[in-house]
């Protein structure tokens, strides 16, 4: 028999959509118990920022799930091993990861990113210029934007934006504890198979059309970059795309919108920075650390470990509570508030390590320019109501965000 104050309790508490808006005393709680090791589920889950960081720093934390106990578990049962096809380099290891990001990495230089600013402001001005009376921050702003980013980036006619939206949505629930965990397949299971089939289909005949007619996109590029001879297969291509959409889109849409939510309840920081856009840097790192877009991340031990004293099994998974761990106050005085004027803001946002975020120049591009034109032109707007949340417990984030202009 658990109660509430048991852990696991707690754990299963996170996924109820109830507690979606602030999850932040159950991750608390959580963290309380220290690191917690349920070996019937073949879990270790992690809460302190020393702990996650030490896991994301250790060489023997992996990604890929094929090394899971519970993956293995799972595909013996006859599950197939990866039924949407080959994963994005986020989810491979060395030397599988170093090669792929290394090749990813010519494409994805600063000046790709550097070139982008110019559209950027103009999406920005253009879908703000639509904004009257009241102005719903995700639908009007922190949604579209990301999506016409990532399609731009990658050469995605303009029609098609709204069919890569709906696609992100789905795919971004895959990265939930139920599935990630648990190996549950979970609600919208169906739905989200046959979103990432659709974007696979959709990627190669786009892949396709590159070849034949290069353009000056990320996906041309892909296709042409080489290093010792050595060039991207096509699965390989769209593994990538595939990635950078999920990842590009879903965890900026949370950055922008987390960060305006932050600065609407403390109006004294919303006047600051539309009278000095300096500060939007300093305003980005601490809603990364207070308000985090990804609020939980996974591991796989590869080896036998011991972190923060828990010994970890070769094959188990490792959770890490981020959202617990940028909240922890042996490393952050107030933890619980947003603060960008503290003395030094550290966060795990964008991972450590190998698998440090390849898109955060990009991710902290579109959040700059965004919200420095958001409290420039709307310096007296004021929150209109409580936001709503989807349900997504990895990349939590908000369905609505009402402003009064």
């Amino acid at each position: 028999m658990t109660t509430a104050a048991d852990p696991q309790s707690l754990l299963v508490t996170l996924l109820d959509p109830a507690h979606r808006a602030d999850p932040y005393p159950i991750f608390r709680q959580i963290r309380e118990f220290g690191p917690l090791r349920l070996p019937e589920l073949n879990l270790a889950v992690f809460t302190s920022y020393a702990d996650c960081d030490q896991v994301l720093r250790h060489p023997a934390s992996a990604s890929d799930r094929l090394k899971s106990t519970v993956t293995q578990r799972l595909i013996a049962e006859g599950n197939e091993a990866r039924p949407v096809g080959t994963p994005g380099f986020l989810f491979l290891d060395p030397p599988d990861h170093t090669r792929l990001r290394g090749l990813v990495s010519k494409a994805f230089v600063p000046k790709v990113v550097k070139n982008l600013e110019p559209d950027i402001v103009a999406l920005v001005d253009d879908l703000l210029a639509r904004a009257d009376g009241t102005f719903d921050v995700i639908s009007g702003l922190a949604y579209p934007l990301p999506v016409a980013v990532i399609c731009r980036l990658l050469g995605v006619p303009l029609e098609d934006e709204p069919r890569f939206s709906e696609a992100s949505g789905l795919l971004a629930q895959s990265l939930d504890p139920f599935l990630t965990v648990t190996g549950a397949a979970g609600d919208g299971h169906e739905a989200r198979l046959a979103a990432g089939l659709w974007l696979r289909d959709y990627l190669r005949t786009l892949i396709a059309e590159r070849r034949r007619h290069p353009g000056e996109d990320l996906m041309s590029a892909l296709i042409a970059v080489e290093e010792a001879g050595d060039q991207l297969t096509e699965d390989e291509i769209v593994a990538t795309c595939n990635l950078l959409l999920v990842a590009g889109h879903e965890t900026t849409v949370n950055l922008i919108a987390n960060a305006t939510l932050a600065l609407l309840r403390d109006p004294a920081q919303w006047r600051a920075l539309a009278t000095d856009s300096g500060r939007a840097a300093v305003v980005i790192e601490e809603t990364l650390r207070y308000d985090p877009p990804v609020q939980l991340i996974g591991r796989v031990a590869a080896e036998d470990m011991t972190i923060g004293g828990a010994d970890v099994p070769t094959g188990d998974n490792m959770l890490l509570l981020l959202a617990a761990a940028h909240r922890d106050p042996a490393v952050f005085g107030r933890p619980d508030e947003f603060d960008p004027d503290r003395p030094s803001i550290r966060h795990l946002g964008f991972g450590k390590g190998p698998h440090f975020c390849l898109g955060a120049p990009l991710a902290r591009l579109e959040a700059t320019v965004a919200l420095t034109a958001l409290t420039r032109r709307f310096p007296g707007a004021m929150l209109a109501g409580e936001p709503g949340y989807k349900p997504n417990v990895t990349l939590r984030g908000m369905s609505e965000l009402t402003v009064s202009l």
